[in-house]
């Protein structure tokens, strides 16, 4: 299998979102998209809601393995769903504005 670099243009949107709706307010939307996201029979985000909802996202054509590989990336007691909690520490892992930014570490100690 041939590996192909791809470059893509990612602007982070979380450090402009957490200051114009201030931490809790950010922390709150953060929570409105895993429940988006999750099962609501299980309160995870599985495999399943993740795929059956990658549409809502514009994500229509993901791949078993990205989809695993997107719940590998934030799975901390390795059950293979996130809750909540695991969401959470993920988005803020992907954020570069936020895991460099001082002030937003006070506040995730606050919040999570």
């Amino acid at each position: 299998m041939e590996v192909v670099d791809i470059a893509v243009d990612f602007e982070d949107y979380f450090p402009s979102m957490v200051e114009s709706m201030g931490a809790e307010g950010f922390i709150m939307e953060l929570c409105n998209g895993f429940r988006l996201l999750m099962d609501v029979e299980r309160g995870l985000i599985t495999f399943e809601s993740l795929k059956r909802n990658s549409v809502v996202l514009g994500l229509n054509d993901l791949r078993d393995d990205e989809i695993v590989g997107m719940l590998s990336e934030g799975d901390l007691d390795g059950d293979g769903a996130l809750n909540q909690v695991e969401f959470c520490i993920l988005m803020f892992r992907l954020s570069p504005g936020l895991m460099y930014n001082n002030a937003s570490k006070h506040w995730v100690d606050e919040y999570i």
